[in-house]
């Protein structure tokens, strides 16, 4: 099915109860899957399911399955900062549910850290994981500098609330290089610049803030992940350049000692948005190709 979008009958089902509810829905037939072609798992974070809707049409000839990570999406919402490890349980939840096996993974973003610590603390959950541009700070050289600016966004969330906040990591995530350490001594960006307010609504509910810093400070279990060898690929957009999740994947890559497998386009290049050209048909035919 490489290069078409495959349309079939979508099940949705509820892992869990109150604040760890977690919302996944399965693509296709479960019982279809074998031990060569496994069910395939594809997630991001914060983004939810909506998000690999078009990913996962590309693959007609095996089961998928996407989720709304905790706080996202379907899933209740809530105020409190989310752990790497609370997501790796809820990704260790839904594989269980499932009943179908180790499963192929693909994580993007945030979910590729998760996947990090799925990969760490239940490792025959996964057959093939494909961890694609992690934003993590731990190997970089500019590391004080970028949680700096993390704390600096938290800090003006809590006091400013969403679009002051998103303002300051919509720049921050575009930066090509390194971040430079008199960063933080540049104006405030207007809201208004990306199109959103700067009123404060009250409301702390975003599952992109709730999950920093912990996905951005998350150290690897290296000893863990080289135990996998071939079984984790690390993946880097060509047209991602020196970007901070670009340079996260690659961090993580000489850590274990791997090389960076190229993915066409960039960060979000599975998806289809207005205005920022992607290609999912060339994602999808990669990503096909490197799970084999």
């Amino acid at each position: 099915m490489t290069g078409n979008i495959t349309e079939r009958t979508r099940t949705t089902h509820v892992v869990g109860e109150g604040d760890d509810a977690i919302t996944y829905d399965v693509h296709g037939d479960l019982a279809t899957a074998t031990a060569q072609r496994p069910a395939l798992f594809l997630f991001a974070a914060p983004m939810d399911a909506s998000g690999l809707e078009t990913l996962a049409g590309f693959f007609g000839d095996r089961p998928v399955v996407t989720y709304d990570p905790r706080g996202a999406g379907r899933n209740p919402l809530g105020t409190r900062d989310i752990t790497v490890e609370q997501h790796a349980d809820d990704l260790h939840r839904v594989i269980q549910a499932l009943g179908a096996g180790p499963v192929d993974a693909f994580g993007s973003s945030g979910g590729a850290v998760n996947l990090l610590g799925l990969l760490a603390a239940h490792p025959d959950d996964v057959r093939i994981a494909v961890v694609h541009e992690p934003p993590l700070a731990a190997g970089l050289p500019d590391r004080d500098a970028v949680l700096a600016v993390v704390a600096d966004m938290k800090r003006t969330y809590a006091d400013q609330g969403d679009g002051a906040a998103m303002a300051k990591f919509i720049p921050f995530v575009m930066l090509d290089g390194p971040v430079p350490d008199d960063y933080l001594e540049q104006p405030a960006p207007d809201p208004a610049m990306f199109g959103m307010s700067a009123a404060d609504d009250g409301t702390r509910t975003n599952p992109l803030l709730r999950n920093m810093p912990a996905t951005i400070e998350y150290a690897i279990d290296v000893e863990s992940l080289r135990r996998l060898g071939d079984r984790l690929v690390v993946a880097a957009g060509v047209e991602s350049g020196d970007t901070f999740a670009a340079r996260g994947a690659r961090s993580v890559a000489a850590e274990l000692g791997v090389p960076v497998t190229d993915f066409p386009s960039h960060h979000g290049g599975f998806t289809e948005q207005p205005g920022y050209p992607s290609d999912p048909a060339g994602f999808a035919a990669r990503l096909r190709e490197v799970l084999g």
